[in-house]
């Protein structure tokens, strides 16, 4: 569905929305690693900071993750339904504000998270 560069170039994060996966490829396309989490259903929205944070969004588990850069395992729950998470889609982290963006399928609400 969606693709993401790690700032290095040495890795690339692939989401699988069919599968509920998120992989982790190298440059030559050997697969590295294969994420799945029952918090991360129909994965879709896909980035990953300057610093080399993966976030990634669960489209119908209404949730943003942040995914270890080995693309192994969760490091934290950043935003779930309970924050007025609906069908996130797209995901942006903004280092001016040091903002997450969520871009929400279905409707015209885009949310902004404060991070530290």
């Amino acid at each position: 569905m969606k693709c993401a560069v790690s700032p290095t170039g040495d890795r690339l994060y692939i989401t699988n929305p069919d599968q509920n996966k998120l992989l982790t490829l190298a440059r030559d396309d050997t697969l590295l690693a294969t994420y799945t989490d029952p918090a991360l259903v129909d994965p879709h929205g896909l980035h990953v900071t300057p610093a080399g944070q993966v976030l990634v969004c669960g489209l119908v588990s209404s949730t943003v993750l942040q995914v270890g850069w080995e693309g192994k395992s969760k490091l934290a729950n950043l935003a779930t339904q309970e924050d007025g998470v609906l069908l996130p889609c797209s995901v942006c982290y903004c280092s001016t504000t040091s903002s997450i963006i969520v871009g929400q399928y279905r409707n015209n609400n885009i949310l902004v998270f404060r991070v530290e």
